[in-house]
């Protein structure tokens, strides 16, 4: 029987490099300290576009001419791309059929562009190999997850301004003979906080009509309490696991979201691995948002953490909030 299998994952991010201090300054001048936010986030540095050239797009072609190169596959060796951004360069054309003439994609291949927020890579992942088991024509897939949140972020709010780091993320999904790759997955959601992340701020038909004011396109938030995930996460991985026979000890890295240290050992520790399990990759890259639970698994690939057979756990939460968890055999 065919698996859904990961054949290789890499990532792309600017050369800039912004320690804590920058905001650190940037808020004492507001009379704000932040010093307790990001020691409580994990953070220690982030990487930042600082030129006009790039932006979420560009960083996804890049991380995908990584992995391809890296497999030694072209554009046309691909059936299907699909493109996951909260913080897409364009509406319309899909950001993934630009991928494709980038790439050079063969004339066959499925363009998608999908939004579910932070979430949206690790539900791309999901959903991708879901179809690739239905549809056996598709033999290799090309899932990206790129975020550039700067623009759009208000420089009075320490949680968007500060926190977050630009990234993408791209891997190769690869039909597998006699292989498990992809075994399960578990969604659920709880809108109990939608309006507290809103973009762009006053919605897309109200800019059409009346044009884009200062402050019109950034993102409006009202702080929360972001543990209030980690109930509905914890009781939807013991359900995965348990639905598939899995134990927690036989889970051998948990690329989860990056967006805050506590929750992701909060998670560990309700489920019943090691918190060594979980990979962390927040204090150097910030919160990548789409991308953050694969650039912890290029984390866990590249230094040997996990090995070809092992199973890694994944799990992530959207704006609104939306949980998302997956486990698959690398």
């Amino acid at each position: 029987m065919a698996g859904i299998c990961i054949k290789d994952i890499d990532i792309y991010h600017p050369s800039n490099k912004v320690g804590n201090d920058f905001f650190i300054q940037h808020f004492d001048e507001k009379g704000i300290d932040i010093r307790g936010l990001l020691a409580t986030l994990g953070r220690d540095s982030r990487y930042s576009i600082n030129n006009e050239e790039e932006n979420s797009l560009t960083m996804a072609f890049e991380a995908a001419s990584n992995v391809l190169e890296k497999t030694g596959l072209t554009g046309a060796d691909i059936d299907l791309i699909a493109y996951a951004s909260q913080t897409p360069e364009y509406i319309f054309p899909t950001n993934s059929l630009m991928i494709h003439r980038l790439i050079n994609g063969a004339s066959h291949t499925i363009c998608i562009d999908s939004n579910a927020n932070c979430a949206g890579m690790t539900a791309s992942v999901e959903q991708v190999s879901r179809q690739m088991i239905a549809n056996p024509r598709i033999k290799r897939a090309l899932v990206i997850g790129s975020d550039h949140v700067a623009p759009h972020a208000d420089k009075s709010d320490p949680v968007y301004y500060a926190n977050f780091g630009d990234a993408a993320a791209a891997v190769i999904l690869e039909r597998v003979e006699n292989s498990s790759g992809f075994i399960d997955s578990i969604y659920q959601t709880d809108t109990c906080v939608y309006g507290n992340s809103l973009f762009p701020a006053e919605g897309l038909a109200k800019m059409g009509k009346t044009g884009v004011a200062t402050g019109e396109f950034n993102v409006k938030f009202i702080p929360f309490d972001d543990s209030i995930c980690v109930d509905a996460a914890t009781e939807s991985i013991q359900t995965l696991l348990s639905n598939n026979d899995i134990a927690p000890e036989s889970i051998k890295a948990a690329c989860f979201s990056q967006l805050s240290l506590p929750n992701i050992l909060a998670v560990s520790e309700r489920i019943g691995i090691g918190s060594d399990v979980a990979v962390y990759i927040g204090d150097e890259f910030g919160y990548t948002s789409t991308s953050s639970p694969f650039i912890a698994l290029h984390r866990a690939v590249t230094t040997g953490k996990i090995e070809r057979g092992d199973k890694v756990l994944f799990w992530t939460v959207g704006a609104g909030w939306q949980n998302v968890a997956f486990v698959m055999e690398y």
